[in-house]
């Protein structure tokens, strides 16, 4: 049978498109269908307008901090809607660049979203189009989770709408703990809003190191943010033009904005796996080998639709590794062991590698080396906020089986720290390598005392 395309890509994001334009290039006759823009959620409405909120947010503090290297600022003003105009410029940018990447890689672009007929057929939903094609690669990513359970959910907004906002709130309830509801709230309150953030937990950021995790939880409340522990929130009310927010613990906030950052899933209803035979699992992710084959000899995925690790690196190099093996004769895969990770909360984290307390559940005997510390530049701001650095070492051969800081430019730090992490170096490498001074980073080289810690001292 002939096939209209030898490849056909659902999903434009990061993965799809790395994927597209490597088969594309490797003579593969290619197309890809994106149902809302090219780019994806990283591009579109993910990490990169959020590091640019997160950029505007931190100037308000910088301003308080001139003052400490005697500058005067006066009459200082932020302009949301200018700012936000400024924001999807850049957006339409760089969407526009990987349009046209796709192009000129000869990759045929289908702005509409694309659904399984069978396993080689595909309908384009907007023009009713049916396209054949060879291989599929499935790349839809993940949508943000809203609990279809509580009343009042229809007023609230996830981190998809947050980024069309008309202006800015002066009140906002964040309801999550993890990296998206944390980085928001750092970023609302460093603009001003009164930021009530709550979780079901009782410290932020499961999953990461605990002083990461406790580290952050302690920075939030400092820098204003109200933190409300071990409760949800129950009911959402209008009231006026604002919102009256109703807490599983009886407390009530008045809000304008609710943010739900309770999570992501895979974006896969609709897409008729069913009918092309892909199996998922109850969550929606679509289940692949290491070579991110599904259970259908000529289907792929790659990145958050397979729910392996949820990074826009990682769904790159999957969409990368799929292309060479099938494409080009160089079968490999993407190994997920040592991936750095940046959360940009206020400070901002950087990590690689295990936490203490995997670590120990693997291994056992682990020495924890650990510091804490105010930054150079803070010793004139009058400010409190300290650095956090943490190395996990394993004790039978000093192998640097972790690293974590949360600091400034954390994540330029950890970038560099990876590749040492990655490449297996001991903690004798680490001592042996010449500080650069006067520096952040140059603490990770001079922690020479193992951390004892308090009740065991």
């Amino acid at each position: 049978m002939a096939y209209d395309y030898d490849l056909f890509v659902i999903g434009a994001g990061s993965g799809g498109v790395r994927a597209a334009r490597r088969a594309a290039m490797a003579g593969a006759k290619v197309a890809i269908a994106e149902e809302y823009r090219v780019g994806g959620t990283c591009v579109i409405r993910g990490c990169v307008p959020k590091k640019y909120m997160v950029y505007a947010s931190e100037f308000g503090r910088m301003f308080e901090h001139a003052k400490g290297f005697g500058w005067t600022a006066e009459n200082v003003e932020f302009d949301f809607a200018s700012f936000m105009t400024t924001l999807h410029a850049e957006v339409d940018r760089l969407s526009g660049i990987y349009t046209r990447n796709l192009n000129n890689a000869g990759v045929d672009v289908h702005e509409e979203r694309a659904e399984f007929l069978d396993a080689h057929t595909l309908r384009l939903t907007t023009s009713g189009k049916h396209i054949t094609a060879e291989k599929v690669l499935i790349a839809t990513g993940g949508e943000p989770w809203m609990p279809p359970e509580i009343p009042g959910i229809e007023h609230a907004i996830t981190s998809n709408e947050v980024f069309h906002l008309k202006s800015l709130p002066k009140r906002m309830v964040i309801a999550g703990g993890g990296f998206i509801a944390v980085e928001f709230a750092g970023v609302f309150a460093g603009l001003g809003v009164e930021t009530t953030l709550i979780y079901r937990g009782d410290t932020v950021l499961n999953g990461f190191d605990w002083d990461i995790r406790t580290h952050v939880h302690e920075e939030l409340k400092r820098k204003g943010v109200r933190v409300v522990t071990q409760a949800t929130i129950n009911e959402i009310k209008e009231a006026g033009a604002s919102h009256e927010v109703t807490f599983s613990n009886g407390e009530t906030c008045d809000a304008d904005v609710v943010l739900m950052a309770l999570g992501r899933i895979p974006d896969t209803d609709g897409l008729g796996l069913e009918l092309a035979g892909v199996h998922s699992d109850a969550k929606g992710a679509i289940e692949v080998d290491q070579y991110s084959k599904t259970n259908v000899d000529h289907i792929w995925a790659v990145g958050d639709v397979t729910n392996r690790m949820n990074l826009t690196p990682v769904a790159i190099r999957e969409g990368q590794a799929f292309a060479e093996s099938v494409f080009q004769n160089d079968p490999n895969f993407f190994t997920y062991d040592n991936v750095p990770t940046a959360v940009f909360t206020q400070p901002p984290v950087g990590t690689v590698g295990l936490s203490e307390e995997d670590a120990r559940h693997k291994y056992g005997a682990i020495d924890i080396y650990k510091t804490t510390f105010r930054p150079m530049k803070d010793l004139l701001t009058g400010d409190e906020e300290r650095v956090m650095m943490k190395l996990v070492v394993r004790e039978e051969d000093q192998v640097v089986l972790g690293c974590h800081i949360v600091g400034p430019e954390a994540p330029e730090v950890i970038q560099a720290v990876a590749i040492a992490v990655k490449m297996g170096a001991t903690k004798q490498d680490f001592d042996r390598t010449c500080a650069l001074h006067p520096s952040i980073a140059e603490e990770l080289v001079t922690m020479r005392e193992k951390y004892i810690p308090p009740e065991l001292a």
